[in-house]
């Protein structure tokens, strides 16, 4: 029998001061962001031209904004699914007391629910850090999944790196480690319990996209930071998974120009112009629907999910 191959993407829509607080920096003066307008009307055209569906992480503070949630509305019509990012991106969530983690995820979803009419919605962590109090959170809530987890150990020490250089430079950055504890959690969606194991009553767990073997992030940043070559290789590492998922950044439909000069000093891929970074999702997308795979929203997705998919 012919088993099918699934693949999500998803688009966390931080806005750019996330982005300046992990380096550091002031929150700056940009408003309208230009994640919320510029790189969801950028990154929604790209999914209409290539035809598939996006799961948007959405920041439940950020649908203050009238003409954001406008545009998120008509996403929901055209068959996108909207995703609950937490109220207000606390980085450190896992370090707040278990009332501050429920109300950031209740009333995200509850202002996600307002705008449409869906009373579930998948949730994603800021940062990708979970903890088994968080998880007791979304279990009470019965969040349909989670999609937060991040097996990947170039990720955890490149980002332990950056954290100490900036401590040292007198910079504090919002951002904070996961416990070291999920380098060795599963990477392929699962049923996920206590400590980050197998559990087959467990909240389904879609973690972030790794490749076999040496688990290389297989997400946005690495894509458009490699390179046809790299990224075609990369791309082979994961193809022949069943389940997929592809999680992409607002930010990477944007780029210097769009008056993000100063953070593009310390975000490297604002120096990339947005066009050929959304040709480089056109050409890995390309090749998943070369080797079979179908598109689908990570709800669809966390359908497919049974226990022990290790």
């Amino acid at each position: 029998m012919c088993v099918s191959r699934l693949c999500a993407i998803s688009v966390d829509l931080d806005a750019i001061s996330n982005y300046r607080a992990i380096h550091g920096l002031d929150p700056g003066p940009i408003a309208p962001d230009p994640v919320l307008r510029l790189g969801v009307d950028r990154l929604s055209e790209w999914a209409r031209e290539v035809g598939l569906p996006i799961t948007w992480f959405v920041v439940g503070r950020d649908l203050d904004d009238p003409a954001f949630a406008e545009s998120l509305l008509g996403l929901c019509a055209r068959g996108h699914e909207l995703g609950n990012h937490s109220l207000d991106h606390f980085y450190d969530l896992t370090r707040r007391d278990q009332a501050t983690m429920r109300d950031q995820v209740f009333l995200s979803s509850e202002r996600l629910s307002r705008l449409t009419g869906r009373s579930a919605h998948g949730f994603r962590a800021p940062g990708y850090t979970l903890s088994d109090e968080l998880l007791d959170v979304l279990k009470e809530l019965q969040v349909p999944y989670d999609s937060s987890l991040f097996p990947c150990p170039i990720y955890y020490a490149a980002k332990a790196v950056a954290l100490l250089g900036q401590r040292m430079f007198g910079r504090r950055s919002s951002a904070i480690l996961d416990k070291p504890q999920v380098l060795a959690a599963c990477t392929r969606p699962y049923r996920m319990g206590v400590a980050y194991q197998e559990d087959d009553n467990g909240i389904v767990e879609i973690p972030i996209q790794v490749t076999r073997g040496l688990r290389l992030p297989w997400i946005g940043t690495s894509i458009v930071l490699l390179g046809s070559q790299g990224v075609r290789a990369l791309v082979h590492q994961v193809i022949g998974e069943r389940l997929l998922n592809l999680e992409l950044h607002g930010i990477d439909a944007l780029d210097a120009g769009d008056g993000l000069g100063e953070l593009a000093v310390v975000q490297r891929e604002l120096r990339i112009p947005w066009r050929s970074k959304l040709r480089s999702f056109s050409n890995v997308v390309r090749q998943l629907k070369q080797a079979g795979y179908r598109f689908v929203t990570l709800q669809e997705l966390a359908r497919e999910v049974s226990p022990a998919a290790r």
